[in-house]
């Protein structure tokens, strides 16, 4: 992912020696993504990824680290950091927190069909089922409050349509929020980002999801929005897939049914998902950091995306009400 911190392979090897996990034998920065450096480090014992943190902080962090080894503790497939000999999950390299995690086998699927859409239905309402005693709690730090404090900085960067459209949607966000309905959402920890390019298929099989570093405690419905706007979406249009969209959510309801509330408030949640992605890309674009290999992605996406999600509404087949 994107490279903003250097480091030398010296300090690298340094910090992987006392992790038991072998000697460094190469190490690779990789690049895509926008929030964090990272480096395949491969091993005379296997292959994981080495992580400096350049926005969350060391106070931050625990909470990213503790939930992935909480999963993977509880056989979810995810890629569980290391220690070091006194139990640390989190280090310090050139200046920024670090830490050290297992290299998922497998590739995307960049396109994918309804079965692998089942695949991450079933796999999500895993973890969200595994999180439920989870015992720490941090905001989502992409949420409301940031999109609040976020759209003041972006707006003055926007054509007036599109600054109405942002307007618009965050005073319709900031209502629903306020409302009973979404008070008695389910909540819990979230991953937060399950997009296609997160998640890892051996075959058919799903093999793993990683980059946990945009979860936090929310409603485990935003976690399905958002996946079902990466997943099951048309990329030219935006427009909803909706036979990926129906298999996706039933393998979730295979595991965990969905509430009366969640079901009621899909649609909205839907565009408050497609509404944090173009509000972030458009900050990354307009405020953006130097880094190699840096390449912000096309806000422009979720902002046909968002165009969709309000101009058409979509519930399950199952749970629209029937008509006489």
């Amino acid at each position: 992912m994107a490279v903003f911190t250097e480091v030398p392979f010296d300090e690298a090897a340094h910090l992987i020696e006392g992790l038991g996990i072998g000697a460094l034998r190469e190490l690779k920065p990789c690049a895509g993504g926008i929030e964090n450096t990272n480096y395949f480090a491969d091993t005379s014992t296997g292959r994981y990824v080495l992580t400096l943190f350049e926005r969350l902080t060391a106070e931050e962090l625990p909470f990213y680290l503790q939930l992935m080894k909480h999963l993977a503790d509880r056989g979810l497939p995810v890629p569980g950091p290391h220690a070091d000999a006194s139990g640390a999950l989190l280090f310090s390299l050139r200046g920024k927190p670090a830490a050290v995690v297992d290299r998922l086998p497998g590739e995307h699927h960049l396109a994918p069909d309804a079965a692998d859409c089942a695949c991450l239905g079933t796999l999500l309402a895993g973890l969200h089922v595994a999180a439920a005693d989870f015992p720490l709690e941090q905001p989502n730090l992409r949420g409301l409050a940031w999109w609040s404090a976020t759209v003041p900085t972006v707006l003055p960067h926007l054509e007036p349509r599109l600054a109405a459209l942002m307007e618009d949607e965050l005073r319709y966000q900031q209502h629903l929020a306020e409302t009973p309905a979404y008070a008695t959402l389910p909540r819990g920890a979230i991953h937060g980002d399950l997009f296609r390019d997160n998640v890892m298929f051996e075959g058919k099989l799903l093999a793993g999801v990683f980059d946990f570093y945009f979860a936090g405690v929310d409603c485990l419905l935003f976690d399905i929005a958002v996946a079902l706007n990466d997943w099951c979406i048309d990329l030219e249009s935006g427009r909803l897939a909706e036979d990926r969209a129906e298999a996706l959510v039933e393998a979730y309801e295979s595991v965990r049914p969905l509430e009366s509330a969640e079901i009621r408030l899909l649609p909205a949640l839907m565009r408050a998902g497609a509404f944090r992605f173009w509000l972030s890309r458009l900050w990354d674009v307009h405020l953006p950091r130097d880094a190699k290999l840096l390449k912000a992605h096309d806000p422009t996406h979720f902002e046909r995306v968002l165009l969709q999600r309000r101009g058409a509404p979509w519930h399950p087949a199952r749970h629209r009400p029937v008509l006489p």
